[in-house]
């Protein structure tokens, strides 16, 4: 089948892109005719342009060649390197031999192969551009794009004037893959881009999707969300589809009852109520995190996340215990999320599809076990405190710096310092919340390669605290990291003087553009501004803990266990150890959870029905969760004050 779409002529006004093209089946005449160079792609005005353009000569919806690019990269290119799926530029091009294993449903049966995995060959081929400039020209990339989605619109009957549902079966495909579910889950993801609308910056200047609130998949077209029945162990939306691959709860060490692994059998929440999300990344692959989860003397978690498509694959019931936060506490008390990525690489790994699934999955967990919608329950394994002082330094730093967390958030319908009052002058006593913006927040981070030397430069979710307010302070000091008393530094995994997207401070001072906070129990002062000039503070409504007067400094803890009153003789009292950080007089932090439970589980042998094992232990005492450092941190009720 051959179509030919007309020319577009050289705009005198400037538009700076001219794109001619013959979409037609790969190896006919049109196409070897497209080979001797129908396409000429120039320096555009504005990344906008060029999807105009695109859109022009190919025939494809602008909305929906904006709509499937912002899914594929948010409608950047990366500076020409490849996603971790293979894929280049705005449009997310690929030139990778087809994985059958990664196309199975989790349950060893293969389906079928990816459709289009070489996206990038067959845009050179219906345009007559090389591999080489199709990966580094974002402006070749978005023509070669728009040529891909025209041919399967073409090749799947698709009208010329369809309307924008009629698309979907060529965003389906465009999505690479075979299963009806994953495909599926792509164009209803691409389908909600363009009912919302969207805009970002880019290197190329700012980009706007306008809303299409009636833009749905034609039904005829669209592939099921339900393409084979979910497993009945998964816990998760249908329409994600997710699979079951479960983590193993096997006794490997006989007769050692604690040789077992890797999880423990719980009642929740009916024992232990679940009260947090913790994302993680997986630092490897999605089949080797598979392999690590499905291994009975390795840890566990409840669900992998694949960075290409956002794939869910769930591994424990909910109701039990994973061994996923490097805290007992938070392991008893969490939902544990794997991210296919590296920390120190960032956005190439964390996809807008990853985000949405990801942010879907938490939406629902949230509504099910009545979790609050905010960044002190939804937490970053980096924001998991130490158990007691020599942990806190070994404690881990995932997502890192790079996780847009402003983004994720606003995906999970709770959009960080959304309740602030964005109008009127910080002024001491306040009690605000940390929203730098993301891509425009460019801070410096070392050591994602090589320990001293600059990461690539792009966006992150955090802003630096210093000692005085001055940039040329030293950064403060975090002395569970630092024992030394030496300050932070910007190395990757160093997060002892970073304030991360949605923590709150309470004001202690204000010095033009910069605030005096009180951080690890020490004075820290924050730029208002981020390197691209915005405000980093929202004003928020919040209670504030100050340690209790006439009192010593309050001990902060890294989890909320009984009192040793209230353990049966059989199970071994629990030590609460302080950590080495205290809340002294005078200082306030932001409150942020005064329901906290005080309890431990107490799960040590394989046997669930042995006599006093797998039993729940609860206090009296009572504890806060406030904002304290870059880690979550507990206090005494009866060590501190809260206040308006």
């Amino acid at each position: 089948m051959s179509v030919s779409i007309p020319r577009l002529a050289a705009s005198t006004a400037g538009l700076g892109l001219v794109c001619s093209m013959a979409v037609s089946t790969p190896g006919s005449a049109a196409t070897s005719e497209a080979a001797s160079g129908l396409v000429r792609c120039a320096a555009a005005a504005s990344r906008q342009g060029e999807f105009a353009a695109a859109s022009r000569a190919s025939g494809v919806p602008r909305s929906v060649l904006l709509a499937v690019s912002y899914l594929e990269s948010r409608w950047r290119d990366h500076a020409g390197a490849p996603s971790t799926s293979g894929g280049y530029g705005p449009m997310h091009l690929t030139d990778l031999p087809i994985d059958l294993n990664a196309t199975g449903r989790g349950d060893g049966v293969i389906r079928q192969p990816l459709l289009s995995a070489k996206t990038l060959r067959l845009a050179s081929k219906l345009t007559g551009l090389s591999g080489a400039r199709l990966r580094t020209d974002p402006t070749a990339n978005i023509c070669g794009g728009a040529a891909v989605l025209a041919y399967f619109h073409k090749s799947v009957g698709g009208r010329s004037d369809a309307r924008l549902g009629g698309w979907s079966a060529a965003v389906a495909r465009y999505s690479g893959s075979g299963d009806p579910a994953t495909a599926g889950r792509f164009v209803r993801q691409v389908y909600s881009v363009l009912r919302s609308g969207a805009a970002a910056r880019t290197d190329d200047g700012r980009v706007r999707l306008a809303a299409r609130p009636r833009a749905t998949p034609t039904r005829s077209t669209a592939p099921s969300s339900t393409g084979s029945q979910q497993n009945i162990n998964v816990d998760c939306p249908v329409a994600l589809g997710c699979w079951w691959i479960p983590a193993p709860y096997e006794w490997y060490g006989e007769p050692d009852p604690y040789a077992y692994g890797n999880h423990d059998l719980a009642d929740r929440p009916n024992d232990i109520s679940i009260d947090y999300i913790i994302i993680h990344d997986t630092e490897t692959s999605f089949q080797g995190t598979l392999d690590l989860v499905t291994d009975p003397t390795y840890v566990s978690w409840q669900y992998t996340l694949r960075s290409r498509d956002g794939q869910i694959a769930q591994h424990v019931p909910l109701d039990d215990v994973a061994w996923h936060a490097g805290n007992w506490y938070l392991n008893m008390h969490s939902i544990g999320l794997e991210h296919e990525g590296f920390a120190a690489e960032g956005a190439s790994w964390y996809t807008e599809a990853m985000y949405r699934t990801s942010a879907s999955l938490v939406r629902y967990l949230t509504a099910r076990y009545d979790i609050p919608r905010d960044r002190a329950h939804i937490i970053g394994h980096d924001q998991v405190p130490g158990i007691t002082p020599e942990y806190v330094a070994g404690m881990h730093w995932d997502p890192g710096p790079y996780w847009n967390w402003e983004r994720y958030m606003n995906l999970i319908r709770s959009p960080i310092g959304a309740d602030g009052a964005l109008n009127g002058r910080i002024r001491a006593g306040d009690v605000v919340t940390v929203r730098p913006g993301f891509g425009g927040n460019r801070q410096k981070v070392t050591g994602c390669e090589t320990a001293g030397q600059p990461c690539a430069t792009q966006g992150t979710n955090f802003v630096y605290l210093r000692q005085r307010p001055s940039w040329r302070a030293p950064l403060v000091t975090d002395v569970g990291l630092h024992p030394d008393g030496s300050p932070s530094t910007t190395e990757v995994a160093d997060i002892g003087a970073r304030a991360v997207a949605g923590h709150e401070f309470v004001v202690a001072e204000r010095r033009g553009s910069w605030v005096r906070v009180w951080w690890l129990g020490r004075v820290a002062w924050l730029r208002n501004r981020t390197p691209a000039g915005d405000p980093v503070l929202v004003r928020t409504a919040g209670l504030k803990v100050r340690a209790a007067p006439g009192q010593a400094p309050a001990a902060i803890y890294g989890r909320a266990y009984p009192e040793e009153s209230a353990y049966p003789a059989e199970i071994p009292y629990q030590t609460v150890t302080p950590l080495q950080y205290t809340l002294k007089g005078g200082q306030a932090y932001s409150l942020a959870d005064s329901a906290v439970p005080t309890d431990y589980y107490y799960a040590q042998t394989f046997d669930y029905s042995l006599p006093g094992d797998h039993t729940v232990v609860r206090g009296l005492d009572r504890y806060y969760q406030i904002w304290f450092g870059h880690r979550m941190a507990f206090v005494r009720a009866d060590e501190v004050v809260i206040t308006r």
